[in-house]
This record gives C-alpha cells, sequence and structure tokens, in this order.
C-alpha cells in the first residue's frame, strides 16, 4: 500500500519479448517497498508482438493494491529509447527515484532496497548494480567467459579515457535519482544499447556521484539481442567522442552538463597550456589587471607571485578577497576602468567574445603613454586542423565550449590576430601556439602526456594547422593623439634656439 508522505519510487521494467518471464519479475518485486515508498511500478512494452503487454495488464488486473501502469510502444523504441520513455515518466509524474529493471529477469528485483539506500541516505544521484565488485561472481553466475573479458576490457578503456573508477560499465541494473536525471539531457543519446554508456558519461561530466554495489549475475535461457562487436564499437566511439567535446576540440550537446555562469572556465595549469604560459609571462611582484578574468581563478596563483591583481569582468568573481580590486563591467560597453598605473594586462580567452574588439583595443589604447606595458593574450585557432576537417566535411557546429563557443562573435587565425594587434599598435614580441588540453580531459598518466607531447610536435611543423590556441605577448604604444598632445607640452617648456646664423 502506498504512503503519500513518503519519498516516491518508481520501479521502471523495460520490457522486449518478455511475456514468459514478465509475471515472474513482477511477483519477486519486494513488497517492503509498497510500505517504505509511495511506489508505483511502470511496465513499457516496446512493441513486442507477443504476450507482454497481455501479461502486464493481466498482472495489473489480478493485483488491483499495487498502483500499476502498463505502456505499450507502437513502434520499437529499441533499449535506449524505451529507457528514455520511461524515464521522461518519472520527470512528468514528479517521482523522486526511478529504478531500470529489465523484464527478461536478468537482474534480481530483491536487490532493490539495498540499491535504493544510498539515495534514501542522500549519499548518492545514481546507485549501480555491479556484477564485477566481487572477484569471480559474474562467471559463477553463468556469464560467458566472452561476455566477462569484454566487460572487463571495455571498462577499462573507459575508466582510462572518462579518468572515472568503476568496477562496470555494462550493468543494466540502475537507480537514479529523478532530479539528477532532469540535469542531463538523455533524450539526446542514443536508443541503441550503448544509451548506458552514454547517461554515465552525461553523469560523470556533470559530477553527479555514482554509488556501485554489487548483485548476483544471472544467465538463464532468455535470448541475448546485443550485437556485441556494435555494442562495442558504440561504446568506443561515444566515450572518444565525450574525450573530444572535454577538450573543446568537438562539442557534443548530449555530454554539456547545464552550468551556471562562468563557471566552466576552469584552470589548465602544470602543463603546456594558454594558462600556465601567462601565468609564466608575469614577473613576480607586477601590477596586473585580468580583462575578462571569468570566475577569477588565475588570481590566487598570481598573488602568490606576489602581484597587486585587478580582476575585470561582467560578473563578480564568486569567492572575495580583500587582497584583490574587481571591477564588474560588461566588456562589449565603453571602458570605464583604468589601466594607466598596470604593468601587465591579461585578455585569456576574451577577445573572440568582444562585438568590437577593434573599438575595445583602441579604447585601451588610448590610455597608454610612453611607459610601455605588457599585453598578454589568448585566443582560439580557427585554422585548427579539426575545424579545417569538420568544413572538410560540412560541418561547422557552434556548441557551450570549444573554438566554435556560442558565445564567441569574432574568430582567429595566426594573421588574422597579428593584423589586428599591429593596426591597434601592440608590438609584437611573442606569438606561439598552444596545444588542446588533453591532460585536462585524459589525465596526467601516460596517455594525457603522450596526446599532448605528440601535439606540441605537430606545433613545431606548423603552428598554424596545429595550435588549438594562439598566444601573444605584447608591447603597447601610446595612440597618436597622445603623441600629439605630449609634443605640444613638451614643446611649450624648451626654450627658443639661439639665432646660431647671419643673414647676408
Amino acid at each position: 500500500m502506498s504512503r503519500s508522505n513518503s519519498p516516491r519510487l518508481l520501479i521502471f521494467i523495460v520490457a522486449y519479448y518478455a511475456e514468459s518471464t514478465l509475471r515472474q519479475v513482477l511477483e519477486r518485486v519486494p513488497k517492503e517497498l509498497f510500505a517504505e515508498f509511495d511506489c508505483e511500478v511502470l511496465v513499457v512494452d516496446d512493441a513486442s508482438h507477443d504476450g507482454t503487454f497481455a501479461v502486464g495488464s493481466e498482472y495489473k488486473r489480478a493485483h488491483p493494491e499495487v498502483k500499476m501502469t502498463v505502456l505499450r510502444n507502437e513502434y520499437n523504441q529499441g533499449y535506449g529509447g524505451n529507457q528514455k520513455v520511461g524515464y521522461s515518466y518519472a520527470i512528468e509524474h514528479g517521482f523522486d527515484f526511478v529504478a531500470l529493471i529489465h523484464g527478461d529477469g536478468q537482474y534480481a528485483p530483491e536487490r532493490l532496497p539495498m540499491l535504493l539506500q544510498p539515495l534514501v541516505r542522500g549519499d548518492a544521484d545514481a546507485v549501480f548494480g555491479s556484477r564485477m565488485l566481487e572477484r569471480w561472481a559474474a562467471l559463477r553466475g553463468g556469464m560467458p567467459k566472452y561476455k566477462y573479458v569484454g566487460n572487463k576490457i571495455l571498462t577499462k578503456i573507459q575508466n582510462t579515457l572518462l579518468r572515472a573508477n568503476l568496477s562496470e560499465f555494462h550493468s543494466g541494473y540502475r537507480v537514479y535519482s529523478v532530479a539528477a536525471l532532469n540535469d542531463v539531457q538523455f533524450p539526446l543519446n542514443s536508443n541503441d544499447f550503448h544509451f548506458d554508456t552514454e547517461i554515465i558519461i552525461q553523469f560523470l561530466n556533470a559530477e553527479k556521484r555514482i554509488v556501485e554495489l554489487p548483485i548476483p549475475t544471472y544467465y538463464g535461457d532468455e535470448i541475448c539481442r546485443v550485437n556485441g562487436m556494435k555494442y562495442a564499437k558504440d561504446v568506443v566511439w561515444a566515450t572518444l567522442q565525450n574525450v573530444a567535446h572535454r577538450s573543446g576540440l568537438r562539442y557534443q550537446r548530449r555530454f554539456d552538463p547545464e552550468l551556471k555562469g562562468n563557471a566552466h572556465y576552469d584552470l589548465k595549469l602544470g602543463y603546456p597550456s594558454s594558462h600556465q604560459y601567462a601565468l609564466d609571462a608575469v614577473p613576480s611582484g607586477s601590477k596586473v589587471m585580468d580583462i575578462g578574468a571569468g570566475p577569477g581563478g588565475l588570481a590566487n596563483q598570481l598573488l602568490d607571485k606576489g602581484c597587486k591583481v585587478t580582476l575585470v569582468d561582467q560578473f563578480a568573481p564568486t569567492t572575495k578577497d580583500e587582497r584583490l580590486d574587481v571591477v564588474v563591467q560588461n566588456l562589449d560597453e565603453p571602458v570605464s576602468f583604468d589601466v594607466s598605473d598596470q604593468q601587465v594586462l591579461l585578455m585569456l580567452d576574451i577577445i573572440e567574445h568582444l562585438k568590437d574588439p577593434e573599438r575595445f583595443l583602441a579604447q585601451l589604447r588610448s590610455q597608454f603613454d610612453y611607459q610601455q606595458k605588457t599585453l598578454v593574450l589568448t585566443t582560439p585557432n580557427v585554422a585548427f586542423f579539426v575545424q579545417r576537417l569538420m568544413l572538410l566535411l560540412g560541418q561547422f557546429n557552434y556548441g557551450k565550449a570549444g573554438i566554435l563557443d556560442r558565445t564567441h562573435t569574432r574568430l582567429f587565425t595566426f594573421a588574422s590576430l597579428k593584423r589586428l594587434l599591429q593596426d591597434e599598435g601592440f608590438q609584437i614580441r611573442e606569438m606561439k601556439g598552444v596545444p588542446a588540453p588533453f591532460p585536462k580531459v585524459l589525465g596526467d598518466g601516460v596517455l594525457g602526456k603522450t596526446a599532448l607531447a605528440a601535439n606540441l610536435a605537430l606545433i613545431r611543423l606548423s603552428k598554424t594547422l596545429f595550435s588549438y590556441q594562439i598566444y601573444v605577448e605584447a608591447g603597447t604604444t601610446p595612440a597618436v593623439s597622445f603623441v600629439l598632445e605630449d609634443s605640444k607640452q613638451r614643446s611649450t617648456r624648451i626654450p627658443p634656439p639661439g639665432n646660431h646664423a647671419t643673414l647676408n
């Protein structure tokens, strides 16, 4: 019997040609769940052409004490597509938790109370039943050796590429917080079997808490509908796509969690990167203005170098520090802050966001005098080989991060950026390429270091082709208006020359 003041639980059973097993699965659902939760059972038959829907409907009629909904898709949606139906139902009807069970009986419903506990305690956003936590348990439960080995290999590959530490990526026994599901874009996932991999990637990217608990393995005489080689290919491809997404090489909307403000602009330090190059270029103890500072993450490193730091951004920094001067301004509006007493101006990944970078740089230059400052500027390289390849394939896809960030309004190559800076009076001292941030995605292990080293080697061959970003150090020069006014003032203080010549 349901309890309206208890957490709402949806027990979601995906069913496909399950007429011989569905009734038994329903009967095995622990009765204690109906006492502890406001519980509903949802069966979704994915267009089976057997008696699956009839078995579910008959069970509902025979058990009026169980709150139950039985649905049948008119057209087959696939394993992933069927999950989308159930999770959308859970969100639409305001459930707190949703438990995924397979209608073929491969996963034991009796373990549901155990799997739900971390969610009830608030310790997890998702709980996965793992067949691999207990050594050799899967084989003892009848998992074929080739599936066991394949599971282990794929999980190892995915853990390495995703910087995760799961015992298994391929269990279909899962319990989710519905609020967490609502934070990821699962409707954009595949309708195929690697939906399960894609939703794990989404949870990892959104920094959701995943807990694994051991479950028994059972392989009976059910028909396996998974093409193992295709599944492995799809899983690896989805994982590699996320690597490209995290690196900013190719945006994948489905893998992008919804973040507020500028929180997704995190630091890249400890390896060759735009932030590390910029930090190394700032002399200790100098006066630094970080223009377009984002969350202000670089400020602590600058303070550690004894610098006096001013942050300029349209958003105030998330944490306050009395050692920092803060200017809140939209940089597309006329410049209202004073740069005249600064020694170093940082513009890291900001010029591409400006509607009129020429005007902005001209307004900065109007404050310069003969005392030269250093401008340190970085921006994406739109001529990066990945973008060229995408164009060759007819792709030019804006996203939320990377070179084609949706907020980018002006994109540059080495040549066009050099021309812009020179036109605005900057004297370029150094212009070099920045590799893609592979360690951020792949970690500081062998994989991340190897990818970074390869990118650096390619940059030495062609910085215009293989640089992910452009790094510039430039000196400042005053505008003509300053030179003219300064000359006028100085001229009035110089005595006229004596008459050294005699006219005949």
